[in-house]
């Protein structure tokens, strides 16, 4: 009969076992731990990128808004040129039949002229807003993708964090962090930008 090991094999086998789920549950808590960073990293991105994009639909509104407002200024503006126009042909309607036309014509198409520089202020004004309105909403959108781009960063770090812990490779883990990290930095460009 063969003779029994000097080391008991189950208690070495015991023993390996417990030192690995030792190794490999720091090692999941230390994942887990940085997972739930970027995540909540990724939902602040998130969350901005969002307030980013609403505002930016406002001001969009506001400009179609003043738009149309400037537009209705314009319509009026020609509606006051039509009257001067009116005013005008009658004077010279007057003037063919050889009678000189009544001061009120040339006074009216006078009133309506000054009108029509009131409202073209008004009108250049309202376009002077709507484009103002307009390029900042553009701003916004340009930092609403940014805020989204590192969003995806961040989604493809945490995914990476979950393959790390799935097969406890520290590599993959590393990648996670300097994805997280080039989320962070994207993130924190948009911000103060």
């Amino acid at each position: 009969m063969p003779e029994a090991p000097e080391v008991e094999t189950e208690r070495l086998h015991e023993a390996i076992h417990e030192e690995l789920a030792h190794e490999g549950g720091s090692f999941l808590k230390v994942i887990a731990l940085t997972t739930a960073v970027l995540a909540a990293l990724a939902a602040i991105a998130s969350l901005r990128g969002g307030a980013t994009v609403n505002e930016a639909l406002i001001l969009k509104t506001e400009a179609a808004r003043l738009q149309a407002e400037a537009s209705d200024q314009w319509a009026y503006y020609q509606a006051k040129g039509i009257k001067a126009a009116v005013e005008e042909a009658s004077q010279t309607s007057w003037r063919a039949i050889g009678k000189e036309p009544p001061p009120e014509y040339g006074q009216a198409r006078r009133r309506y002229a000054e009108e029509q520089e009131e409202i073209q202020k008004k009108a250049r004004e309202k376009e002077r807003e709507r484009d103002a309105r307009s390029a900042e909403a553009d701003r916004l959108l340009v930092r609403h993708h940014g805020f989204a781009n590192a969003v995806a960063v961040f989604q493809v770090s945490i995914a990476l964090g979950a393959v790390a812990a799935l097969t406890r490779s520290r590599s993959v883990w590393w990648g996670s962090l300097l994805l997280g990290a080039a989320g962070l930095g994207l993130f924190l460009v948009t911000l103060s930008g």
